[in-house]
């Protein structure tokens, strides 16, 4: 049995009790590695950091498996996102590397924060921001651990301090009318579908069964018509077929062989553009694709991985994540061991059922986590992929209508490049077969600017908070800057601004754009 004794979102015996109060002039919460790079920048500006994270281990999914980067364009990535995948190239003997292993993300994630001489406290949770007036005072954590600042950055991938805080925000999908938009709201397309009949009732054809888990038994509202739904979540996990390192694939305690019979029902099925011939290594086609290799093969031809999501029936745990957003710490967790257990299930069952057909349980069991990586929490990932939870709204909400050039926001303090990028939301049914709704892939026209004031309050709320990972954007814009290089070009960004308002004894929203400029050049950003 694999140790994983520290594989959890929240355990009440991680809050230490605490009458401490501490003063800073920058506090950051959330230790992504947009935090990260947020703490560093406003240190490396001459201000006193402090960095408070809610949970055991720094770097979000950068250093949670996401490892096979989505960038987008890398011409618009600089400063210090760029440095990091220059700093990466470093420990493999390369320029730069944008296919990395977790191992030596979380090195180099350290490695900033150790070099910085930033204070961070783990496990500190949110309990509240003391507001006052349009200001936060400070931050109380559960335990009593009291931060004051003169400004904070919230560089969770959830929100918790812009809500705490009293900013608007929003979560799931606008519908298209808002915004002007085409793609936004319900959306029933091909790309990771079920492109062949799958019977979704427990006893197929059989109604009175009642339905498979996870599938709404009504039909897909009108396409683009918003809603509170966001897309699924899932693990990225670093697997290896290196036998040496393997960690064969156990049966979760609570699994749930219901939970996997659309994927044996799907794997089964006819013929369709994922089913195809499984090439010699079985490890990149197929129904088994994104079994993206991480590392240059070993001299007898091993890898590791980022496993990811793909097709109709994968890691994606589809509908379970609605209350995550929004969910108390407690809630999360269960959301959080839902979502291993559901995956760590998955993998098991196609490596292991009879059912599955050979070619691909065969391939799936040559897999297993790799025991030197994650080695806290038994080779799996610390970090669940939160891909959406809560969006700020500002007085510019970033949409499809930038993506696509049609508006040019002069106050750049970042590029996107990336696709419109929402996995699916749901799964529901429609003459008597399973379909999944929500996923969207839409290139953008060209590399777009991102506005300062996507990542601060509106005009009147809080005036001493920068938001550089849960930005004002549309659920579908939101799907193209959310990803990780960009948040840390947004986040240095949002450091350099602190730093500007606390020297101008400003509101963040009354930073001069040309002074932020100058340091944004100066700092090697691309805007």
């Amino acid at each position: 049995m694999t140790d994983d004794s520290m594989l959890h979102y929240f355990k009440p015996q991680w809050i230490q009790p605490s009458d401490e109060t501490l003063t800073a002039e920058v506090c950051v919460y959330g230790g992504t590695a947009a935090g990260v790079i947020a703490a560093v920048t406003a240190a490396a500006r001459g201000k006193k950091v402090i960095l408070l994270h809610p949970g055991h281990v720094l770097g979000g999914v950068t250093t949670g498996g996401l490892s096979f980067t989505d960038y987008g364009k890398k011409h618009v990535i600089g400063g210090r996102s760029r440095q990091f995948y220059r700093d990466l190239g470093k420990a493999y003997g390369r320029e730069e590397e944008w296919l990395f292993t977790p191992t030596v993300a979380q090195t180099v994630i350290d490695g900033y924060i150790k070099a910085a001489g930033v204070p961070v406290r783990l496990m500190q949770y949110l309990q509240t921001a003391e507001m006052d007036g349009p200001r936060i005072r400070a931050l109380r954590m559960l335990g009593g651990l009291r931060v004051q600042a003169a400004m904070f950055i919230d560089a969770t991938y959830e929100g918790d301090l812009m809500a705490s805080a009293g900013v608007t925000y929003t979560v799931g999908r606008e519908s298209n009318a808002i915004h002007g938009e085409t793609v936004n709201g319900v959306q029933v397309r091909k790309t990771h579908q079920f492109s062949h009949a799958v019977d979704p009732y427990v006893k197929p054809g059989d109604p009175r069964s009642g339905m498979l888990p996870w599938i709404d038994p009504r039909d897909a509202e009108p396409a683009g018509s918003g809603d509170a739904r966001i897309q699924a979540y899932n693990f990225r996990i670093c697997m290896t077929d290196d036998p040496t390192l393997r960690i064969a694939w156990e049966k979760p305690q609570g699994f749930d062989e219901r939970e996997y019979e659309l994927a044996r029902r799907w794997f089964n099925g006819e013929k369709d553009q994922y089913n195809e011939q499984l090439p010699p290594d079985g490890s990149s086609q197929g129904l088994i694709r994104k079994f993206d290799p991480m590392t240059p093969r070993t001299p007898d031809g091993f890898i590791k991985t980022d496993t990811n999501n793909h097709g109709a029936v994968s890691s994606d745990y589809i509908g379970a994540n609605y209350g995550w957003p929004e969910g108390s710490y407690p809630q999360r967790e269960v959301i959080f061991q839902n979502h291993v257990r559901y995956q760590k299930g998955l993998y098991w069952f196609l490596a292991n059922d009879e059912s599955i057909p050979s070619r691909y349980r065969q391939a799936y069991a040559r897999f297993g986590l790799a025991k030197d990586e994650f080695v806290s929490t038994g080779g799996w990932s610390h970090q669940l992929y939160v891909r959406e939870a809560r969006r700020m709204v500002s007085d510019y909400i970033l949409s499809e209508v930038d993506t696509q050039h049609r508006r040019k926001a002069e106050d750049s303090v970042g590029m996107g490049s990336y696709n419109m990028d929402s996995h699916n939301c749901r799964r529901f049914m429609r003459d008597g077969r399973v379909l999944n709704e929500g996923d969207v892939q839409l290139a953008p026209a060209g590399p777009y600017p991102v506005s300062y004031r996507s990542l601060v309050p509106r005009r009147g709320q809080c005036a001493n908070l920068l938001v550089p990972v849960c930005i004002a954007a549309s659920h579908i814009a939101y799907g193209s800057v959310r990803m990780e290089p960009v948040f840390m070009v947004l986040a240095e960004s949002a450091g350099l601004a602190a730093a500007l308002a606390i020297d101008a004894a400003a509101a963040v929203q009354d930073v001069p754009y040309a002074r932020l400029r100058a340091e944004l050049d100066k700092a090697q950003q691309v805007v």
